[in-house]
């Protein structure tokens, strides 16, 4: 008789990486609120007719100093708002707060023909500020702070300008560092 004297196979073999999402690195973006800030219906007269589209402006953020605003443009509304989203979601940026409630100092900011003022405020005073600059302010987590929209009302040049605002704000520790010089020299 024959005896069963088959070696076992010993060769190793590794799975292949065929599949993309192992190649890829998943980043896990913190959730941000989204609020949409305008919706228009923008046209363009070409040769044959008028072409329809929808253009939105979109705020993100995550209320605890992290804000965004995008634009997006597409033939239908939904598709429009995800494009928005998207670019809000790339420009995102941080926001010097203050106990995190108010804003460090008062700053006026322009863009377009919108100017947005804003000013710290007391602790209980709330969100003192209408439309789109209000929607910017909430969603960066400012929660006491007082505001006056001068010059043109445009939505979008608001936002911008209330984001410009947000931006250019410096704590006292960033002016210290800045300065090379301890806090309490910078107050007195």
């Amino acid at each position: 008789m024959q005896e069963n004297t088959k070696e076992p196979n010993t060769t190793k073999t590794t799975p292949r990486k065929d599949n993309k999402k192992d190649t890829k690195r998943e980043f896990k973006k913190p959730s941000l609120e989204e609020k949409v800030i305008e919706i228009r219906r923008v046209t363009k007269v070409v040769k044959g007719g008028r072409q329809f589209r929808f253009s939105a402006t979109v705020a993100v953020g995550n209320r605890k100093g992290k804000v965004g605003l995008g634009t997006g443009k597409a033939k239908e509304m939904p598709d429009a708002v995800k494009k928005a989203t998207q670019a809000a979601n790339k420009n995102v940026i941080n926001v010097s707060l203050i106990e995190n409630r108010t804003i460090p100092h008062e700053i006026i900011v322009k863009d377009g023909a919108s100017k947005v003022m804003l000013k710290p405020a007391t602790e209980g005073t709330g969100v003192k500020a209408g439309g789109p600059v209000r929607d910017v302010l909430e969603l960066a987590g400012v929660k006491d702070v007082l505001s006056k929209s001068l010059g043109s009302s445009t939505k979008i040049n608001m936002a911008r300008a209330t984001l410009k605002a947000l931006q250019s704000q410096k704590t006292i520790q960033k002016i210290a560092a800045l300065r090379g010089k301890d806090e309490s020299e910078i107050l007195s």
